[in-house]
């Protein structure tokens, strides 16, 4: 048993070592070998749309009207938009989540407009003509839109028409092409996103909102999103459900909580990834930027005729609830890691493998749902633990009754050790009959253990990969004064429960409460081996001086649970039967 709990217990430290590695943060892949070209446009992918018919040559060099440049700016509750004439491109994107973040920004994350793709033309950017004001939503004015109309210079009517909701962060898009020529006529339209793969330096230090990480996309009938680093990006059209950047704020982790989507309303409008490649003549190696998007090709459309799309984009947090609303899978885009030994086995047969999802939403949703109660997620923590420890109370009895019991029958197994011991086969065939005979599961004493680790993967994961949970504070006293040794310009005490604690008390405590538990449970075995298993709690110590806050809370109150439930199932005797019972056989 000594021997179980040992390696029980380094399982649990590596775990916290490896599993962001291999089950949360997905391994870069191997550089792509370089391809013959990279598209400098959309209308250059692999898999562009069929060519459409010249347009006549009434209007030949026609150029496109002049229109004013205007912007307009967008005010709710969850961001301030501005849009600008020019294709009624998103200019600026400041998200009111946990604090002013803007997401929008000339080489971080830009927004292209709305694209006209002509044949035998270079793709132009429409100038567009607003109608409306400034809009200002709330509860008195939940929507609001506005009107841009534009034209091709070739004799379409473009007109677009965006909606806006003071509760949600998505912009409904409505895309209406008219022929207003006396021939058929037809176009390309593309509506792209572009996030280059490295920042300035200028622009590294001085921004204060989300940086680009992934690019994530999932197309129709996939069971999970493809999410790569923006390098990494491929040249794809496709009939994708949608496609999206992932973006985390400073310092860079392995995961984003913030994202940029767009999602084709139609399915005849598709869906665009690209490697914008670097003009310094690197090509496909050194890609300067990463771009999605959608595109349609346009029917033919005779005088008269209209076609009409739609497109959507999301501008928010990455909220597991909020996505999952939107009914196109954009809730994919989380990744909550999965097992990979079985990774290639489901994706040889085309069958989805064993998600993280399955215990982390859950738990996530659990802890939601308290927190409409509580307002407070170190509370939910608080309370999730105890809750826990009630429902595995009867296990832990067990456990310490087994634990009790082959401590009472030590001295029987040691001399079998005496008897036998050129002979560890016939030890161990002796203990197990011992086992069997005295009733006694040796396992029972990492029962507890083992049911909890679920749950501890599934907080960890919450912790480290949802929005929800990030900079949310349990017991927060501000930032202390700059002249404080230690913990200058730092928050005190917990501010951050997705964080580490900068004082490192609580992760001390835990390693405290670790120590005690270690100092009154059974010894079985060589002492030796029992003062090796007080090493532990030091090693823990410095383990979770970098996890998580919420984690770190959980697992010290676990332990002083864990050590009031075992004071209190000496004192009422709820362990002493099996181990009176084993000595009085032996």
């Amino acid at each position: 048993m000594e021997k179980r709990a040992i390696v029980a217990a380094m399982l649990m430290a590596g775990l916290l070592l490896v599993y962001q590695f291999l089950f949360v943060t997905p391994q870069e892949p191997k550089p792509a070998p370089p391809k013959a070209e990279a598209p400098m446009a959309p209308a250059a992918a692999p898999s562009p749309p069929p060519p459409v018919s010249s347009p006549p040559p009434l209007l030949p060099g026609k150029e496109l009207p002049q229109v004013p440049e205007r912007s307009v700016v967008v005010e709710t509750p969850l961001y301030r938009a501005v849009i600008g004439s020019a294709g009624g491109a998103i200019q600026a994107w400041e998200l009111r989540y946990r604090g002013d973040k803007p997401m929008v920004l000339p080489g971080v994350i830009s927004s292209q407009g709305l694209t006209v793709l002509t044949p035998g033309q270079a793709p132009r950017v429409l100038a567009f003509a607003i109608t409306g004001d400034s809009l200002k939503l709330g509860t008195e004015r939940p929507e609001g839109e506005l009107r841009l109309v534009g034209d091709d210079g070739f004799g379409l009517r473009v007109t677009q028409v965006l909606r806006f909701r003071a509760d949600s962060y998505v912009v409904d898009r409505e895309i209406k092409i008219e022929n207003r020529h006396r021939v058929p006529l037809s176009a390309g339209l593309a509506l792209n996103w572009t996030a280059p793969v490295e920042r300035s330096k200028d622009l590294e230090e001085t921004f204060k909102g989300p940086r680009p990480l992934h690019v994530v996309r999932l197309e129709s009938g996939a069971f999970w999103a493809r999410r790569e680093y923006l390098a990494k990006a491929e040249d794809a059209v496709g009939a994708g459900r949608w496609a999206a950047f992932e973006s985390a704020m400073a310092p860079v982790g392995a995961n984003g909580v913030y994202l940029t989507a767009v999602i084709p309303g139609a399915p005849d409008i598709k869906v665009t990834e690209a490697r914008i490649a670097d003009p310094a003549g690197n090509g496909e190696k050194a890609p300067k930027a990463a771009e999605i998007g959608v595109r349609v090709t346009v029917p033919a459309l005779a005088p008269g005729q209209a076609w009409q799309g739609r497109v959507r984009s999301y501008l928010g947090p990455m909220e597991y609830d909020r996505l999952k609303a939107l009914g196109v899978g954009l809730e994919k885009a989380i990744y909550f890691g999965g097992f990979p030994f079985l990774e290639s086995w489901a994706q040889k047969w085309g069958v989805p493998t064993i998600p993280m999802e399955w215990i982390v939403v859950p738990t996530l949703e659990f802890m939601q749902w308290l927190y409409k109660y509580t307002r407070n997620y170190g509370t939910v923590i608080i309370l999730l633990t105890v809750l826990i420890k009630l429902v595995f109370f009867p296990l832990t009895v067990k456990s310490m009754t087994s634990m009790k019991a082959m401590q009472a029958l030590q001295p029987q197994i040691n001399a079998l050790r005496s008897k036998y011991k050129n002979d560890a086969q016939r030890i161990q065939q002796e203990t197990m009959a011992l086992y069997r005979q005295h009733k006694v599961n040796p396992m029972g004493g990492c029962l507890p253990m083992v049911v909890q680790i679920p749950v501890f993967i599934a907080l960890y994961v919450a912790l480290s990969v949802s929005a929800e949970l990030q900079n949310q504070p349990f017991i927060c006293f501000g930032e202390a004064p700059r002249w404080l040794p230690l913990l200058g310009g730092q928050d005190v005490w917990i501010c951050n429960l997705a964080g580490a604690d900068p004082t490192y008390v609580l992760p001390i405590l835990m390693g405290v409460s670790m120590f005690i538990q270690q100092k009154i449970t059974p010894v079985m075995g060589d002492p030796r081996q029992a003062k090796m298993m007080l090493f532990m709690p030091i090693l823990f110590t410095y383990f979770f001086l970098s996890m998580a806050s919420g984690l770190v809370l959980y697992w010290t109150l676990s332990n002083v649970l864990q050590i009031a439930q075992q004071k209190y199932m000496e004192r009422h005797g709820k362990t002493e039967n099996a181990p009176v019972r084993a000595a009085k056989k032996a």
